[in-house]
């Protein structure tokens, strides 16, 4: 053994929370599997946390020593890789830019910060030489950030799409097989843990949108500007369009999209991507995906469908896929941050949202009276749109009687516009509910 290689891997340990506690665990507890794999120890020296003096259920890392000062960790020369487990973008983003410039490789689970800032650090990173890791970002213990960026380099990638947050998933899983309101589920969700006290980038979908923008970065050599994502979480959904998506035979999930469409020769390409409930047919996998757990279904030219599942989040989950990438830099792996030659990427095209073509499922609240059903199709023909199934219900209370129906495939444009039809001739009790149907 060379003595580069039996030198231990020196750390700086930026946050100590749940997954920081869980990597602790794992780099003692498999110890003997990582000099076997490494070759190398693997040593934390220094932690960064917020507050020392608060008391802590997980011990600290043998040896290491707690700071509250960022340049304690950057600006140390025995530290090799920064490990940012902090969240949050600016402090984060500054110290992940000063060990950058110290010479230091950085591992990172921070999906805010990559999506919307990562572009830069990317970049950076390949300038100088420094490896920039982060397989924890996105689906936690689903190793969809290497399958993407090294085992299937050999694909092109048509499709992908997945359940990305386990928040959303819950409630929803919670709605459909308990059949809870949504507030119901939610409360339940915080009370167990899964959800944040405030839930607003779980179930408005902003936390699965940071982590599809991390992983087009990887299927399609591209940056898609994160502001630019529409995005439309499960905030208010209702039980009754749980219950008769279930009727059609599917399930209402959040489902994160990314779908190259045709693109002119030598430009970027040109892509679909969005966040948004949508209904999944019973026999597919994803609508299987119960609880907290993540699933990840990508389309390759030469793989064809390939489907992750696994737990989304958690100590140790998470801390794993983070000591995997210490592994990597440990074994002082080539620089392959993006999974592409250089790290200055392209912008993609973005498809506006009005131009998506899909399927759809449309609960419109009515009154029952002759006609109706005719004038609602003659608003959805003015706009090109046929109607493949119909189901009508008695009236909910005095509310109306919801006509559902599921339509063929059409834009959002085509869609909205009849819709709007409807609303304008005082056809509706309320506004119109649609979701998109997946196959």
């Amino acid at each position: 053994m060379t003595e580069q290689c039996s030198k231990p891997l020196v750390i700086g340990l930026a946050g100590f929370g749940t997954v920081g506690g869980g990597l602790a665990r794992l780099l003692e507890e498999n110890a003997d599997l990582i000099r076997q794999r490494t070759g190398r120890d693997m040593v934390v020296k220094k932690v960064l946390v917020r507050n020392a003096g608060k008391a802590r259920s997980v011990a600290l890392p043998r040896g290491a020593q707690l700071t509250t000062n960022p340049a304690d960790l950057t600006d140390d020369p025995e530290i090799d890789v920064l490990v940012e487990l902090m969240g949050g973008i600016e402090a984060a983003g500054s110290i992940i830019d000063r060990a950058l410039d110290k010479g230091k490789h950085i591992v990172t689970a921070n999906k805010a910060l990559l999506a919307e800032k990562g572009i830069a650090l990317l970049e950076k990173a390949g300038r100088l030489g420094r490896i920039l890791r982060y397989e924890a970002s996105v689906a936690g213990a689903i190793p969809v950030v290497a399958a993407l960026k090294e085992s299937l380099t050999g694909n092109r990638i048509s499709t992908l799409m997945g359940i990305l947050n386990g928040t959303s998933n819950y409630i929803l899983s919670e709605m459909t097989s308990s059949g809870l309101d949504f507030n119901v589920a939610l409360r339940q969700a915080q009370e167990l843990g899964y959800a944040e006290a405030d839930p607003t980038l779980d179930i408005d979908g902003h936390d699965a949108a940071h982590k599809l923008t991390i992983l087009i970065q990887l299927a399609y050599g591209v940056a898609y500007p994160f502001t630019a994502m529409p995005v439309r979480g499960i905030r208010g959904l209702s039980s009754m369009d749980i219950r008769l998506a279930r009727e059609f035979g599917y399930r209402i999930k959040l489902i994160a999209q990314a779908r190259q469409c045709a693109t002119q020769d030598g430009r970027a390409p040109r892509l679909e991507a969005g966040v948004f409930p949508a209904l999944v047919h019973h026999t597919l996998l994803l609508a299987r995906v119960g609880g907290v757990y993540n699933a990840v279904r990508v389309e390759g030219n030469a793989a064809g469908s390939l489907f992750f599942h696994g737990r989304g989040a958690g100590d140790l989950p998470t801390a794993g896929a983070v000591l995997a990438d210490l592994v990597a830099v440990a074994r002082d792996e080539r620089p392959n941050n993006t999974g592409f030659v250089g790290d200055r990427l392209e912008t993609a095209e973005v498809v506006p949202p009005a131009e998506w073509r899909s399927c759809y499922y449309v609960r419109l609240m009515v009154d029952d009276a002759p006609g109706v059903l005719r004038d609602l199709a003659g608003c959805m023909a003015e706009e090109g749109i046929s109607m493949a199934q119909v189901i009508q219900k008695s009236d909910e209370e005095g509310h109306g009687v919801p006509l559902v129906f599921m339509t063929h495939e059409t834009t959002e444009k085509a869609m909205s516009r009849a819709l709007q039809h409807t609303l304008d001739r005082g056809m509706l009790r309320e506004p119109a509910v649609y979701f998109r149907v997946l196959g």
